[in-house]
């Protein structure tokens, strides 16, 4: 598979790169980054628009302020496109759905198989016990800027698949009964936490913990390559972390 990595001199392009570059499954046709310098192990490009070779996908590790040009970028050459990347505004989410018309465009919150597996879990367990009490805690490094996760927010919208009428109460900080229609999300930050992310469905006699706890950051590494080969030969469309769990 021939890949561009997009953001490569970024932490996650970095380590993406280093699990590619041995992998004969792979080869890195374009590295881009604006702060890209010559090596002899694959080509580099400041902007992914001086990259005019064969390409079989693009994966993106860079920042969501990128995504009109990339998804310009994709479209315009038809190359499927992994967008690894978080935090984009409702703006970029509607350059990336328009993008998915024309090429497949896969986009998640969380590049991780896990997160989607624990996900699926979390629903099932919801839908077979509907008056239980749903919590969701997150625990992040210290540095992280978001809050809540964009995880937990992930794992929120999956429970509302079977609590449609659940509302989100986003770090409960008020006296007052708790409501029956609530999920509370709560956001740790500590240390040099990758990621962890618990669920906790609860009834007055019994209580189901789901918990995904990431080790390497080099787990969504791993989950954009599972994207990219998933999304290669696939028809235009936008695909997330669900359509591999299937």
């Amino acid at each position: 598979m021939k890949v561009v990595i997009n953001g490569a001199c970024g932490r996650m392009g970095r380590t993406i790169i280093s699990m590619m570059l041995p992998d004969e499954r792979y080869e890195i046709v374009a590295a881009v980054d604006i702060h890209s310098e010559e090596n002899g192990e694959y080509p580099v490009f400041k902007n992914i628009f001086d990259f005019d070779g064969d390409a079989d996908c693009i994966i993106d590790f860079s920042h969501h302020s990128a995504a009109a040009d990339l998804c310009r970028y994709a479209s315009g050459r038809n190359i499927p496109l992994v967008i690894a990347t978080t935090a984009h505004t409702d703006e970029e989410k509607a350059v990336i759905g328009l993008a998915a018309k024309t090429i497949p465009v896969f986009y998640s919150a969380n590049m991780s198989l896990g997160i989607a597996v624990t996900a699926r879990l979390a629903k099932t367990a919801a839908s077979l016990f509907p008056d239980a009490d749903i919590e969701i805690i997150e625990t992040h490094h210290n540095r992280k800027l978001d809050v809540p996760s964009g995880t937990a927010i992930l794992l929120g919208n999956a429970l509302r698949e079977v609590r449609p009428d659940a509302e989100f109460n986003i770090g409960r900080s008020e006296n007052g009964k708790r409501p029956k229609n609530e999920i509370g999300i709560h956001s740790i930050r500590t240390g040099n936490t990758v990621g962890d992310h618990e669920i906790i469905i609860a009834t007055d006699t019994q209580s189901i913990r789901i918990r995904h706890e990431a080790h390497d950051r080099a787990l969504f590494a791993e989950g954009a390559l599972d994207a990219a080969e998933f999304i290669c030969g696939k028809p235009a469309g936008l695909y997330d972390m669900n359509s591999i769990v299937g």
